[in-house]
């Protein structure tokens, strides 16, 4: 797991945190809130301890470009601010501050690596001759059936 404060060997030059290859954010653009609403285990602890993370980044500091912003704010939609301007990414299943914070990380790395990937653009096709024909058969064939069937009426 990524946690805010450590980055790997290749990321040390950049100076913070990676959230995808070759996508580094600064540190201080990542703002980190603790407040003690955190739930599950940990008994009378987790009204004593502030360890439900919530971190907010504007999507500006994001060092992507403009068309990866824009998948990472489809994809992460349910974090957006109402101005849809930030992200605001809330963990609180784990009882330390550590692991809450690296679960927020994780989350926007996760967004930002699936914007960064560039969509295949979709070919406009149409379909074959020998397709159009068979359609066009198999609806002549049923056509045929049905009409077969409501013979005999005597108006």
């Amino acid at each position: 797991m990524m946690t805010a404060g450590t980055a790997d060997s290749a990321g040390a030059s950049e100076g913070g945190v990676r959230l995808a290859p070759g996508v580094f954010v600064r540190e201080d653009a990542l703002r980190f809130e603790f407040e003690a609403a955190s739930s599950g285990p940990g008994g009378q602890n987790v009204n004593k301890r502030a360890t439900s993370c919530r971190l907010s980044v504007a999507l500006a500091d994001l060092p992507i470009t403009s068309g990866a912003r824009t998948r990472a704010a489809t994809l992460g939609q349910r974090w957006l601010t109402t101005e849809g301007d930030a992200f605001v990414i809330v963990s609180n299943e784990h009882r330390t501050q550590a692991r809450n914070k690296a679960a927020c990380i994780e989350r926007l790395a996760e967004v930002v690596a699936r914007a960064i990937v560039v969509p295949k653009p979709r070919k406009k096709t149409k379909p074959s001759r020998g397709a159009i024909e068979r359609r066009l058969r198999a609806k002549r064939e049923l056509g045929e059936k049905k009409r077969r069937r409501q013979g005999g009426h005597d108006g």
